[in-house]
């Protein structure tokens, strides 16, 4: 796993079980994604502690979710044990997806593409979800904007922003985390100079959100 991948998963390993406790429902966003929608494969990219691969089983066969933290994977696992859903968890990186090609029908990859630097790495990312989609596969990805209440005073000209918000743990301990945070018109340019196929795409709740197919 690249270095940089596995800085963040140690990142993330250190706060594990404070940040799954905070991390208990599905976003309406993605159950509104996933409606209507079915697969053999479905794959949750950064998958965090497996609230939304919960949700994914629903939709899929089988499911795959992809972590850099083995400790989330850890909570995640613990999640699908008491809940009674399947997940084939794995440690990797999104700019390396264990997957082969056109292997899934559905996917989200969301709250983790702004965790990803420099900018290659998320453009790589990007094409390694393009790589993995099936023929007429749907994926949802999403990333923090400077849309979102917190940095609207920003000057960013154009470009996103670069910074670190910490994470509080019980004791008072502090957890800095890398976060790219995304100009809209750069979100869409990204997404646009990728392997992918960007069909729509909003903003919602300070976040970027977009549908997007493998490559025609």
């Amino acid at each position: 796993m690249p270095e940089e991948s596995s800085h963040a998963g140690r990142t993330y390993d250190r706060i594990a079980g404070h940040f799954s406790q905070t991390r208990e429902y599905p976003w309406p966003e993605i159950e509104s994604f996933l409606a209507g929608r079915a697969g053999a494969v479905g794959l949750d990219l950064g998958c965090g502690n497996g609230r939304h691969a919960e949700v994914l089983a629903d939709h899929a066969d089988r499911v795959v979710g992809v972590d850099a933290s083995t400790g989330l994977l850890a909570e995640a696992a613990d999640r699908a044990a008491e809940r009674g859903f399947e997940a084939e968890l794995v440690a990797g990186d999104a700019a390396s997806i264990p997957l082969g090609a056109d292997a899934v029908d559905l996917a989200v990859y969301v709250a983790t593409l702004h965790h990803l630097r420099p900018r290659a790495r998320r453009l790589a990312s990007l094409d390694e979800l393009a790589r993995v989609l099936a023929p007429g596969g749907r994926a949802l990805v999403s990333a923090w904007s400077t849309a979102h209440d917190r940095f609207v005073d920003e000057e960013t000209g154009g470009s996103g922003l670069d910074t670190e918000i910490n994470w509080t743990l019980p004791g008072g301990e502090t957890v800095g985390r890398f976060y790219h945070v995304y100009d809209p018109a750069e979100f869409e340019a990204d997404l646009e100079e990728s392997d992918l196929r960007l069909l729509e795409w909003e903003l919602s709740s300070g976040n970027c959100y977009a549908v997007v197919g493998p490559p025609e």
